[in-house]
């Protein structure tokens, strides 16, 4: 074994033990005397004198491998010895039906998968939650208060194998696991493997499946809900988030992200449970060291409260005959490889591998028979332990509080899969597994029963399910459970907060700064206005909203405890307590679960709230895509804003801000709805008929937006273009004779005009020119439609056809220019009724100007017109006349591609 101590946790040689017996004897008089603030003030002015002599010490982070918690300081368990029993008989039915249900679905369809090991772990931290501190949402106040649970994934059975008792869920639920289309074959409801707001509406709050982003999300879930109890739109309750994760899973680093965000807010109604079995899904999380003294470290530098539950009660007689501290030394030099090999061995083989290290161990081993070694309790398997921990933590103050609970993976499992290196994948069991499982948790059940692997219901009339059901009762109701009370806000006319877009009469303005007018039309407006939520991630300033800061305000927990260096400017830096604004640093992840938090506030908290996330358009589905994927499985409502748009709209900056594939990736997004307007008044009306889908006809779905910062004569809406807007493609500039048609999308539809002009001036060739506002839009309208013919015999065609046909066939060509990737404009390839030619932005983006970069990707209005001309005229003109025509536009037909590195 790895004997590898912290040297803070090493013993110590004592050159003068009379001295340090005086300085211990002094620190108890004082606890006794004057308590523990007192002697808390004199160590910290203790350790401030030995800085200031250059000690160079300080106290370290990690604290002996024991309990925080100390025997006589922790509260007797609600309802005594007999509720003690009858909660470890309850999370002993639920483990077997958890068991069951998974067992079940592998043996009749192998590939289904699922987990036993990871609930198997945590139930007892689940079960204390359940029974004593996670608060529903109390529906005779409509439904809404009460806690938030973001649950570990992998131990989703468990979740459901509790509904089962609480009569939520049914047998045929839970044999339907894993299956929810042939449930619903049956009309039935199907479980889902994972914690899935889309699949299981009325279940799941919060989607946790992908690992890490239940820890930030939560972090952020409690700060929105201070930040709506500072404004005054939520009455503060006392609420709590609870977030039950895996050691494992904090490897991620969205795990780590908002620690310090946690504790700068002082969100003590946030409570991380961190199920600590020491084991990955391929071996030990930190096989040669431990895991709980590094999330200790992290934690605790964080300025978390930080409370370790690793060993359970029978433990404590071992601690306290441990008078020289040889089983402290022990367990803090055990490193949790061998922590694992212990949990996965009997007593016997603990007995001689660990309690026979030294005379000492064995003499505290020689107490226990091996049984009982067998049967020592980790923190996390012990009800009390936990009923401890738990009560500590919600009654804490002034700091979110961390458990760090130590389990066994597989606990329960026996040979099969307790503390294995295999158990994660462990899926099926043999009978003798079953039957020492059965035995283990001392279930009603006969062999046979075992061998059918039937779920086990107690009588409804049974104490153990009249305990429960008064339990929940008394929290409030079940959980989890999703409310949706379709709440509505009104939507103010768009002629309150963007005439200025609509009749633009040719004024100059960026869509960027389009959007930011509207936002704060919308800020001011008396029934919205409170509802909406701008977020920012950083350069506010560069997007124009500057004038917001004094508007509405930063928020900040604190208010503002300082002057700003602009006091005296008028768009001076204004924080405060009520403050609007969420601007949370140079943080796409952190904005991003602001935004996922406030977009469901509508579910979460029965309130809609309007949230406009604006940020580079480059650092959002590239760089933060997992959460935007969280926040669409989640039924989120709001705006997603990417500003300064598209490849070569952000000249110098260069290919690391420049996004030519944000487009692409949202439409991959079912409910995600995209746009990439051109002109100001194509972007209100997209932003009207978004309020109008999401705050009140209540649908779950998010938009994309792309804006840019290209200053440009805007034109007034024309007459009857609001359904070619919101459809994907509207004409601008028509022509009844067209030799050819251009398709622009946002900021390159005034280059697909300009070649227009160009194709007229010197070629004398007609084009019309469309634009398109949405390519995936258009994209699903066609495949909808293609679905409907193939199933239903209809004859509708998709926009794009209808518009492009027009009444008479035309063979003029169809080029469509995007500053995004071709792949974009390809999506509709399938529905253009003519030849079709596409033009974007592939390659790596480059730093230069914006019209070089325009040459460079080919997407400028010389190459969009030299492109048309080629569709019409190269066959007859040839090879030569079309290096004239292109030598007449000043191009070069032999520079490298764009996709060339």
């Amino acid at each position: 074994m790895d004997m590898s101590t912290p040297e803070h946790l090493l013993p110590q040689s004592d050159s003068d033990e009379l001295e340090t017996a005086e300085w211990i004897e002094s620190l108890r008089s004082v606890l006794a005397q004057s308590g523990p603030e007192r002697a808390r003030f004199l160590l910290s002015r203790l350790a401030s004198t030995a800085r200031e002599a250059g000690l160079n010490w300080r106290d370290s982070r990690i604290t002996p491998y024991v309990n925080t918690l100390r025997p006589e300081d922790e509260p007797a368990y609600p309802g005594g010895s007999d509720a003690l029993a009858i909660d470890e008989k309850l999370a002993g039915i639920m483990r077997w039906n958890a068991l069951a249900m998974v067992v079940r679905a592998n043996r009749a369809y192998g590939e289904l998968g699922g987990h036993i090991a990871s609930y198997a772990s945590a139930a007892d931290l689940f079960e204390v939650g359940f029974q004593h501190f996670f608060r529903a949402r109390d529906e005779r106040s409509g439904g809404f208060g009460g806690d938030l649970i973001y649950f570990q994934p992998h131990s989703a059975p468990g979740i459901y194998a509790r509904a089962f008792l609480e009569g939520r869920l049914t047998e045929d639920h839970l044999a339907h696991y894993r299956q929810e289309i042939r449930a619903a074959g049956k009309q039935l409801q199907g479980l889902s493997s994972y914690p899935h707001p889309w699949l299981m509406p009325d279940f799941w709050q919060f989607p946790t499946g992908s690992m890490g982003l239940g820890p930030i999300s939560a972090v952020y879930q409690a700060r929105f809900m201070r930040y709506l109890e500072h404004r005054g739109l939520l009455a503060a309750q006392d609420r709590k988030v609870w977030g039950v994760f895996g050691d494992g899973e904090m490897d991620e680093p969205e795990s780590l992200a908002a620690l310090s965000l946690a504790s700068r807010e002082k969100l003590d109604n946030l409570v991380f449970v961190i199920n600590c079995n020491l084991q990955r899904l391929d071996g030990p999380v930190r096989g040669n060291g431990h895991i709980v003294d590094e999330l200790e470290t992290l934690f605790g530098g964080a300025g978390w409260n930080v409370i370790k539950l690793l060993w359970g009660s029978d433990w404590d007689p071992l601690f306290a005959r441990d008078t020289n501290g040889e089983l402290v030394d022990a367990l803090n030099r055990t490193v949790d490889g061998q922590l694992q090999t212990f949990a996965a061995n009997d007593g016997p083989f603990n007995r001689e591998h660990f309690f026979g290290q030294t005379p000492g161990l064995q003499a505290l081993g020689n107490l226990l028979t091996d049984d009982e070694i067998d049967r020592l309790k980790r923190g996390g398997h012990d009800l009390r332990k936990i009923y401890a921990a738990y009560h500590a933590a919600v009654n804490h103050r002034g700091r979110p509080t961390v458990i760090l609970a130590q389990t066994k993976k597989g606990f329960g499992m026996g040979k099969a899969g307790q503390g294995r290196m295999t158990t994660h994948q462990q899926k099926k069991l043999e009978l003798s597994d079953l039957i020492e499982f059965r035995d283990r948790f001392k279930l009603p059940l006969t062999d046979e029963q075992i061998e059918r692997l039937e779920f086990y219901k107690p009588e409804a009339d049974s104490e153990a399910m009249r305990h429960l059901h008064a339990r929940r009762a008394a929290l409030g109701g079940f959980l989890p459970k999703r409310i949706d009370t379709r709440a509505s806000l009104p939507v103010p006319a768009i002629e309150t907060y963007a005439t200025f877009a609509l009749d633009a009469d040719s004024k100059e303005m960026s869509t960027t700064m389009a959007l930011v007018r509207m936002m704060g039309g919308l800020l001011k407006d008396a029934d919205l206005g409170k509802h909406v939520v701008p977020i920012v991630a950083d350069e506010a300033r560069t997007f124009g909203m500057a004038n917001l800061f004094r508007q509405v305000g930063i928020y900040s927990a604190q208010g503002q405890l300082y002057q700003p260096e602009d006091i005296g400017s008028i768009l001076y830096y204004r924080e405060a307590k009520d403050g609007q604004i969420l601007e949370e640093g140079i943080s796409e992840a952190g904005a991003i679960s602001s935004w996922t938090a406030a977009a469901t506030s509508y579910a979460v908290h029965g309130l809609p709230m309007l949230p406009f996330y604006i940020y580079y358009s480059m650092f959002g589905f590239q760089r933060i895509g997992d959460l935007i994927w969280a926040a669409a499985d989640q039924r989120s409502r709001g705006f997603l804003i990417g500003a300064t748009s598209g490849r070569t709209t952000l000249g110098g900056e260069g290919l690391q801000h420049q996004d030519g594939s944000s487009h692409l990736v949202s439409a991959s997004i079912p409910n995600c709805v995209s746009y990439d307007p051109a002109y100001a008044y194509e972007l209100a009306v997209i932003i009207d008929d978004g309020m109008k889908r999401m705050l009140q006809q209540n649908e779950d779905v998010f938009y994309y937006v792309t804006v840019t910062n290209e200053n440009e004569a805007q034109p007034s809406l024309p007459v009857n273009a609001n359904e070619g807007i919101l459809r994907g493609l509207h004409c601008v500039v028509p022509c009844k004779d067209a030799q050819v048609r251009l398709l622009g999308a946002g900021p390159v539809l005034k280059e697909a005009l300009a070649a227009a002009r160009l194709l007229q001036e010197q070629f004398d060739v007609k084009a019309d020119v469309w634009s398109v506002t949405s390519f995936s839009e258009l994209a699903r309208d066609g495949i909808a439609c293609e679905r409907a013919r193939r199933l239903q015999g209809s004859d509708q065609a998709p926009w794009i056809t209808q518009q492009l046909q027009g009444p008479e066939e035309s063979d003029a060509p169809v080029i469509a220019v995007s500053d995004y990737v071709r792949a974009v404009p390809e999506s509709v390839r399938a529905y253009v009724p003519a030849r079709y030619v596409t033009l974007g932005t592939d390659g790596f983006g480059r730093s230069d100007s914006r019209a070089a970069l325009r040459d460079f990707f080919e997407i400028d209005a010389k190459w969009i017109a030299y492109t048309a001309l080629a569709e019409l005229f190269s066959k007859e003109r040839g090879e030569q006349g079309m290096r004239d025509i292109a030598a007449r536009l000043g191009l070069d037909l032999g520079k490298p591609m764009s996709t060339d590195c």
